[in-house]
């Protein structure tokens, strides 16, 4: 069984603990890495993802997917928060982290360049607008490569300071 096959059988078999528990899946990813395969499932909610939220999604994902076994080889299952740095992948999470700080790698080269960073000034008909030092850009969904969140440095500062809420 392929990867893809492998991530789309998990993703329907924590649909229901997700929904229970009030996450969202982040992300998903089954891949061999140098200790043997890995299974790492990203999570996140309105709040934030604690380790107490981690753990219980842990059990149970791992007892069901005992109980389907479908993946063949030995694997380490792993469950986390996206981070402060967090992955942007879909429109939503582009829709959802409107002004924040960001970084896009893209799959070609826009304007002579392959990364930016700068503040997101939003998503329309399919393009990410970012306005950096260097201007304003526009990155067409399809170029993305990888997208993240950036810690910004104000922003760290003021909450280091108690002026500003959590990230």
């Amino acid at each position: 069984m392929m990867s893809n096959e492998i991530e789309e059988r998990v993703r329907a078999v924590i649909a229901p603990i997700l929904l229970q528990e009030a996450l969202d899946l982040v992300d998903i990813e089954y891949r061999r890495e140098s200790k043997g395969w890995v299974l790492r499932l990203t999570l996140d909610k309105e709040g934030g993802v604690t380790l107490d939220d981690c753990a219980r999604v842990s059990h149970e994902v791992g007892r069901n997917l005992d109980i389907e076994d479908f993946i063949q080889v030995p694997y380490t299952l792993e469950v986390s928060s996206p981070g402060l740095t967090r992955p942007l992948k879909t429109e939503k999470d582009f829709i959802k982290y409107f002004h924040r700080l960001i970084k896009v790698k893209t799959l070609s080269p826009i304007e002579n360049r392959r990364i930016f960073k700068g503040k997101l000034l939003g998503l329309f008909e399919n393009k990410i607008k970012i306005e950096s030092d260097d201007g304003i850009f526009e990155i067409p969904l399809e170029k993305v490569a990888k997208a993240n969140l950036e810690l910004d440095q104000e922003m760290v500062k003021r909450k280091v300071r108690g002026n500003q809420p959590p990230i």
